[in-house]
């Protein structure tokens, strides 16, 4: 480690970092525009100058570009150095506008900042200045180019970090203009990021165009909840509306990016639909009236029918508080539940994959970054969790190897390998990859000659760090297993080696913590069907849109005595319960979540509960009514309204939260405030599944030979549902459509761009068709798209034969 001294200060850094850094841990901050400790060193801007004085190094040198090596002697405040620094500030601020009145980057602008620190205060140059016309870049990202200082971050990262290619630098000299080749929405879904990395007003988040400064917010560190893998942010809100997220860095996480679904997906929390009254059949009441009356229902049916004639089912997305006051209460008053998937085989995907999980084995989604090559098994990284697309991005821009065996078009920013290979072969293919690993020879399964499993599995062995990344989504349990099998033998063969699941639902691991079997709403629904459940309580589970089986389900609620929902979002069943309860969305409630790998994170409040000022007033003055209550502060945090429910009205219910939390599960612990960012005992939780749950048995798929597997799947935009909400994020949608392969569309006598109808078990869903010449062939992928009612045929992956479909003519 070498050892240099920065300002009289001496500092022993690791071997390869930049005296820029090693400056910075110093709590040194030199000026840079171009340096990002995520892009790495350029040199473009020349505005972070320092004198070397003594060492291997002599003379003004750019400190983002030297190696610190022992010996250096480095002066930031040396006289020469600082005239330098200044005067390069000077010639950056030539041709800039100076309109840091109207900018929406004012008051946290790095230009700002430097420009001041640096001593420039005074405009020397009269002469014109250089002018460009701005671009329309789409909903997300406001263009002023004029603002430019040309340190190149943004084309770095859009192209080099993330793969895209549509906006970059063009024009020589003077004329250097960064943006797109013509007009356009950006391409990548993380374009947004440009807002955080562009150190100057270039690029401006559009949604809060002129609604505040930052000094103007409440701003507080929160959480992505619309995929599994918990990508830390920081939430803004101003008069009771949340307005915007910027990405927080946690490098063991996200590292200092976010992708668009989780930068924009907020509106869900302030739109004007948001249901904030409680009501009794659809009649409106004060709260505490409304839960007093599902309380009585609850004890009303308990007295008649026993305990566990009264049913929960919770939402993946809840808070781990919410999770534990329910299952308490379960636990305590002998409910049925909690429920916490909608279908058996998600219930047990979810429960194998935490289950197969190890703490030598899992690996961050930061250390993804960091493999040789990764083998991902039934993902589709951009669409189920965007950021995990980008994390492969960096293992290929490192030179390393991503092969994707899944059936579907997987599309990613990169080169890579795909085997589009049919699911039914999904299985027998990673049963061969584990032999072939182990040194035996492996029967290979009926695949194509291109899918070389000697070869890979010959790749794999031999790779430094490889990394299994396996989805849950489209998958059977024991497909799942068999991944986490995988990993298991590559450990066995490297000191090394990573395994990464990902999951259906911001809280999904704690899910799996609520039971020692899995059960699922399909199951609460059979016992409802057969008249063993008389009350059914839905907690933040949004049914209508999300359970695949629409009719089933209103036919099951029809046979309830009574239906309680409590929850967030609007929904027709809101309406129809016998008593609605609204919840708070983690903006106002705050609480913890666990993601795929384990991690325990914190999101905090941020702001007050209550109906938007934009709202109350009518996109005016707010009314001049003085009250002691806030429009709209009725909703409850969940586990408060659960605890109620389960007759805590009297007392204050932090007792009882804090007792949940602590019974939750043994490897849960919120005792301590270093245990929030940490991972939790997977050993523990691994040891507990496996023991009481039964192992996964290979599915049996019976297909017709003139069949097609359909697949729900999820898109980056419009299939998650809170995020569907956000109006800067309908523009980014593209309309469903049914994909298949060109030549399955021709063995099927279907027609591109003309609409087919799927028939299953009397239900009917018509789409377009789309080719997909990645997609494997016998197989159809349909979007669970918010403009696509797919709630039809009970599963998520279902066998159509060739007779259940139908083209349409128009």
């Amino acid at each position: 480690m070498p050892t240099l001294k920065i300002d009289n200060r001496e500092i022993n850094v690791p071997a390869g970092t930049k005296v820029i850094e090693a400056a910075e841990r110093l709590g040194i901050m030199i000026p840079r525009f171009c340096f990002h400790p995520a892009l790495g060193s350029v040199g473009a801007c020349r505005v972070c100058a320092v004198a070397f004085t003594e060492g291997p190094v002599k003379g003004i040198q750019m400190s983002c570009m030297i190696d610190a090596q022992d010996g250096m002697v480095v002066s930031t405040t040396d006289a020469e150095a600082v005239d330098f620094r200044r005067h390069v500030i000077e010639f950056l601020m030539l041709n800039h506008p100076h309109d840091c009145p109207v900018c929406d980057e004012g008051g946290h602008c790095l230009l700002q900042d430097l420009t001041v620190a640096g001593g420039h205060g005074l405009r020397r140059y009269r002469g014109l200045k250089r002018t460009h016309i701005n671009q329309d870049l789409g909903p997300l990202v406001q263009h002023e180019m004029n603002r430019c200082i040309q340190c190149y971050r943004c084309s770095r990262y859009y192209q080099e970090f993330t793969g895209y290619r549509d906006l970059g630098v063009m024009g020589i000299g003077s004329r250097v203009y960064f943006g797109r080749s013509a007009p356009g929405m950006l391409e990548s879904p993380f374009a947004g990021n440009l807002i955080d990395i562009c150190p100057t007003g270039v690029y401006t988040d559009k949604p809060s165009r002129y609604i505040g400064r930052r000094w103007d917010y409440q701003r507080q560190p929160s959480l992505c909840i619309h995929c599994s893998l918990g990508c830390n942010l920081t939430a803004s809100a101003r008069y009771r509306q949340v307005v915007r997220h910027e990405a927080r860095p946690n490098l063991e996480v996200n590292g200092h990016f976010i992708c668009d679904r989780g930068r924009y997906g907020y509106a869900y929390a302030s739109i004007a639909d948001r249901p904030r009254q409680a009501m009794a059949a659809g009649t409106p009441g004060p709260i505490v009236d409304i839960l007093a009356g599902a309380r009585e229902a609850i004890q009303q049916t308990v007295e008649k029918h026993g305990p566990g004639s009264v049913a929960v089912v919770v939402s993946p997305r809840s808070s781990l508080e919410t999770l534990a006051v329910v299952k308490e209460a379960c636990g305590q008053h002998g409910w049925t539940g909690p429920a916490a998937a909608h279908t058996n085989r998600q219930a047990l995907n979810r429960n194998t994959a935490v289950s197969c999980l190890r703490p030598e084995l899992a690996v961050s989604l930061a250390a993804d970054t960091e493999a040789h090559d990764v083998l991902v098994i039934g993902a589709d990284p951009l669409n189920e969790a965007p950021m995990l697309a980008l994390s492969l991005r960096q293992v290929q821009r490192r030179g390393g190897h991503v092969i994707v065996i899944d059936p579907r078009g997987v599309q990613l920013p990169f080169d890579f390998d795909h085997w589009a290979v049919h699911p039914s072969a999904m299985g027998a293919i990673l049963q061969a990859l584990i032999q072939e690993i182990g040194g035996h020879r492996a029967t290979a399964p009926d695949t194509p000659a291109t899918f070389d499993i000697t070869k890979l599995a010959r790749r794999l062995n031999a790779s430094p760090r490889p990394v299994v990344v396996c989805g849950t989504d489209i998958l059977t349990p024991h497909e799942i297993a068999l991944a986490g099998d995988l990993a298991r033998a590559l450990r066995r063969t490297h000191k090394v080696a990573g395994l990464f699941y990902t999951l259906a639902g911001a809280n999904a691991f704690a899910a799996a913590l609520l039971h020692d079997q899995p059960v699922s709403t399909e199951a609460v629904l059979d016992r409802i069907e057969d008249g063993g459940v008389r009350l059914l309580v839905a907690v933040e589970q949004d049914l209508w849109r999300e359970f695949p089986d629409r009719k089933r389900l209103q036919a099951a609620l029809k046979r309830l005595d009574h239906l309680v929902v409590l929850d967030y979002v609007d929904s027709p069943l809101n309406r129809e319960a016998g008593h609605f309860i609204p919840t708070q969305p983690l903006y106002e409630s705050g609480g913890h979540w666990i993601n795929q790998e384990g991690r325990l994170q914190a999101a905090s409040p941020v702001m007050a509960g209550g109906e938007p000022i934009e709202i109350t007033g009518g996109s005016d003055h707010p009314p001049r009514v003085f009250d002691r209550r806030i429009p709209g502060d009725e909703p409850l945090a969940a586990w408060r309204a659960v605890a109620a429910l389960a007759g805590e009205d009297e007392a204050d219910p932090a007792p009882q939260l804090k007792t949940a939390l602590a019974d939750f599960h043994p490897a849960v612990n919120l005792s301590t405030p270093e245990a929030t960012g940490q991972r939790i005992d997977l050993e523990a939780i691994a040891h507990d599944l496996v023991e009481s749950g039964p192992a996964p048995e290979p599915a049996e798929d019976d297909a017709p030979a003139d069949a097609v597997v359909l697949l729900l799947v999820d898109w980056t935009f419009g299939t998650e549902p809170l995020s569907a909400m956000a109006p800067a994020l309908t523009r980014m949608e593209a309309a469903p459509v049914a994909r298949l392969h060109p030549d399955e569309i021709a063995r099927l006598g279907l027609a591109e761009g003309r609409p087919v109808t799927v028939s299953l078990n009397g239900n009917r869903l018509t789409v377009p068709v789309q080719a997909d010449p990645r997609m494997a062939a016998g197989v159809m992928a349909v979007p669970r798209h918010h403009l696509l009612e797919w709630q039809v045929f009970g599963e998520t992956r279902v066998i159509v034969k060739r007779s259940q479909l139908k083209a349409e003519s128009e």
